[in-house]
């Protein structure tokens, strides 16, 4: 699982604070405890934005509208404990937005695809590449509902519950969701096996 928080909330000096700590400090308007924040999880939202999206300028631009906007907003969050969750649903929920409103044409940045290991063969590493290829483009076909819940579940892991509260949705229609990405996945993936 990814991101987390952090159970400490001893003040001792070096021990990172609890996010709900944090956001506590950058509700009273600590800038510092708001940028924890976001060193915490920046990277769990981007990388859930990037393989919305397929587009790194456009997950760069979500995620940081998600943090100025959690910023702004700080004050509205009645449970500083559910920052996360609310991230997390901010990210989809624009991730969302910009799908609906590109044209259906959407560029491919395979740069984004986790490159192979240096010092793996090179058939090795094109084999590698070709499946992440495969794979992100897979995730492309499905409908952007699927995709978000497929990725909330399968590389941020979050639960049911999480997802269903991120996304509108009830925990059954979640699973259902999961369930259909990966039998779509599956079935495109078959060559690869």
């Amino acid at each position: 699982m990814e991101g987390g928080a952090v159970t400490t909330t001893n003040a001792e000096p070096g021990t990172p604070l609890d996010d709900a700590t944090l956001v506590g400090r950058a509700r009273d308007g600590d800038v510092r405890a708001y940028e924890q924040l976001v060193l915490r999880y920046q990277g769990p939202m981007f990388r859930l934005a990037v393989k919305m999206l397929h587009h790194r300028g456009d997950a760069e631009d979500v995620v940081q509208e998600v943090f100025l906007g959690a910023w702004r907003k700080l004050e509205q969050l009645s449970d500083d404990q559910a920052f996360v969750g609310w991230l997390y649903r901010s990210t989809t929920n624009r991730c969302l937005n910009v799908i609906r409103a590109r044209r259906p044409q959407a560029d491919v940045d395979l740069d984004l695809a986790e490159s192979p290991r240096r010092d793996a063969r090179p058939e090795h590493a094109a084999q590698v590449s070709s499946q992440l290829a495969a794979l992100n483009e897979a995730l492309r076909d499905l409908t952007p509902q699927q995709r978000a819940c497929w990725l909330l579940r399968e590389v941020h892991g979050r639960s049911y519950d999480e997802i269903g509260q991120v996304v509108g949705a009830n925990p059954t229609a979640v699973r259902g969701r999961i369930a259909r990405a990966r039998a779509q996945l599956a079935e495109v993936m078959k060559p690869w096996r």
